[in-house]
C-alpha cells in the first residue's frame, strides 16, 4: 500500500510539473493569443539568399482561426489573411514563397472542406465550420497587384496602386524584403488589420492556444538560426485601460494582451569562433499609428527611434557610454541610434553600432519619449531583443536577450539608468 501511495504521489508530481505555468507581464514560452515574429528578411534577388521560415501551432484540441498580418519595418500593415487550424494542427510558411510566387497556406474549416482533404484532422482534434470563411478559405495565390504591392512596400519602394504611390518602409538599397508579423486568435474570418477600429471588440479573441517558431536560413552563407516567436498572452480579467498592452497604440487596452520588455542585457562576441560577429534583432513599439508616407522621406516621425541609455561593457567591466537622446526623433548627429526602425537587424561593431571592445555585454534601456505618442505611459516603450552570433560559413546561434523589466504594469516598470 505504501508503494502504491508513493507511486500515485510521484505521478501527481509529474503531472503537475508538465503543466505550463504562465505569468502575465513576463514574456514566456507558453500558449498565447498573439504571436510576434519580430523581424523577417527575404532576399528577392537571390533564390539561395536569406529567407525566413516560421510555423503556427495550435496547442489545444479545439479548432481555431489565426489572423496573420504583415507589417513593414516602419509598422505599416501591408497584407493580412486567415489560417484555419484543427486541434493540435501546425502550419509552416516560407516567406520566400509568399514574396516570389504569392503562395499562401491553403487551409479550410469543415464548411469549406467537406471532404477533409485540405485541413485533415487527427483522432484527438476538433474540426468545425467557420461560416464566415466561406468566401475566404481556402486561400488562392496572391494576384499580381498584391504581389507587386508587398514586394514594393517591404523593400522601401512606392506602392502605386494600393498605397497611391506612397512608401511604407525603409529603402535599404539591397532588394531584401523586411518587416515583422503578428498572428492573433480570432472568432471569424475578416480582412481587418489590428490597427482597424473594432478589430479587438469584434474579431480578436483571448484564446491562449498559439505556439510558434521561426528560422533565418541563408544557403549562400551556409547558416541558419532558429528561435521561438514572442508569445503574447491575453488576460481580460487582469489587463485593460490601466496597462501598457501590446496593441495599446491602437486601443484603450481592450486587446488585453500583455506588453513586452523595455530594459535588456545582451552579450556580444566579435571574434574567436564567432568571426561573423554578433547582431541584435530588435523589435520596437513606435507608439503611434504609422501611415504610408512620401517617398522623398527616409522615414516619417517619430523615426529614427532613440533610446534612454546604452552602456557597453568589456569583460573586465570597463564601461563605455555613447550619447543617447531622451526623445524620438533625436536631433541629427547628437546621439547613437542603432535601432532606429520598428524592426531592425543591427551588427554590433558595425557602422550603425560602433563599440570599443571585441567581447563584452551591453545594457540597453530602450525606453524613450515619442512625439505624438498614443501610449499614455511615457517614457516606457516596449521592445524585444534577440542576439544572433555567426561563425562565417560554419554555424550560428540565436537566443533572446535577457530582460530586466516589462511595461505591462506601468507603475512598477523600471526606467533605471546605470551610473546615475
Amino acid at each position: 500500500m505504501r508503494n502504491l501511495t508513493v507511486l500515485c504521489l510521484g505521478l501527481l508530481l509529474l503531472a503537475g510539473a508538465s503543466v505550463a505555468r504562465a505569468e502575465i507581464g513576463t514574456i514566456d514560452n507558453v500558449p498565447a493569443a498573439t504571436l510576434l515574429l519580430p523581424y523577417f528578411e527575404v532576399d528577392l534577388d537571390n533564390a539561395d539568399g536569406v529567407t525566413t521560415l516560421f510555423s503556427i501551432n495550435n496547442a489545444s484540441a479545439t479548432a481555431v482561426l489565426a489572423h496573420v498580418t504583415l507589417w513593414t519595418d516602419l509598422s505599416v500593415p501591408t497584407l493580412d489573411f486567415n489560417v484555419y487550424l484543427t486541434g493540435y494542427d501546425v502550419q509552416t510558411f516560407n516567406l520566400r514563397d509568399l514574396f516570389t510566387t504569392g503562395s499562401v497556406p491553403r487551409t479550410a474549416s469543415a464548411g469549406q472542406d467537406p471532404g477533409d482533404t485540405i485541413s485533415p484532422k487527427g483522432i484527438y482534434s476538433q474540426d468545425i465550420n467557420f461560416a464566415s470563411c466561406n468566401n475566404q478559405l481556402p486561400l488562392p495565390s496572391l494576384p499580381p497587384t498584391l504581389l507587386d504591392h508587398i514586394r514594393a512596400a517591404h523593400t522601401g519602394q512606392a506602392s502605386p496602386i494600393i498605397f497611391g504611390g506612397l512608401c511604407s518602409g525603409v529603402d535599404h538599397g539591397d532588394n531584401i524584403a523586411r518587416g515583422y508579423i503578428t498572428i492573433d486568435t480570432v472568432n471569424s474570418c475578416s480582412l481587418e488589420f489590428p490597427a482597424s477600429p473594432g478589430y479587438f471588440t469584434n474579431f480578436a479573441t483571448f484564446q491562449n492556444v498559439l505556439l510558434g517558431d521561426y528560422f533565418y536560413v541563408n544557403s549562400v552563407e551556409n547558416f541558419a538560426q532558429g528561435e521561438t516567436m514572442v508569445h503574447v498572452e491575453a488576460d481580460p480579467q487582469t489587463l485593460g485601460a490601466a496597462n501598457y498592452t501590446f496593441y495599446r497604440r491602437y486601443t484603450s487596452g481592450e486587446d488585453a494582451r500583455e506588453g513586452l520588455d523595455n530594459i535588456f542585457f545582451a552579450r556580444f562576441i566579435n571574434g574567436g569562433a564567432f568571426d561573423g560577429g554578433t547582431s541584435y534583432v530588435v523589435w520596437r513599439d513606435a507608439k503611434r499609428t504609422i501611415s504610408p508616407f512620401s517617398c522623398a522621406l527616409t522615414a516619417p516621425s517619430p523615426f529614427p527611434l532613440a533610446q534612454n541609455q546604452i552602456v557597453i561593457f568589456d569583460e573586465a567591466e570597463h564601461p563605455s557610454v555613447p550619447p543617447a537622446s531622451p526623445f524620438s526623433p533625436p536631433v541629427p548627429g547628437t546621439s547613437l541610434t542603432p535601432f532606429p526602425w520598428e524592426a531592425t537587424r543591427t551588427l554590433v561593431g558595425g557602422p550603425a553600432f560602433p563599440v570599443p571592445y571585441t567581447f563584452g555585454w551591453i545594457y540597453l534601456n530602450l525606453n524613450n519619449m515619442v512625439a505624438g505618442s498614443q501610449v499614455p505611459f511615457e517614457p516606457l516603450l516596449q521592445n524585444f531583443v534577440t542576439v544572433v552570433m555567426d561563425a562565417n560559413g560554419r554555424f550560428s546561434v540565436g537566443y533572446d536577450g535577457f530582460s530586466l523589466s516589462n511595461v505591462t504594469f506601468p507603475a512598477t516598470a523600471s526606467d533605471q539608468h546605470i551610473g546615475f
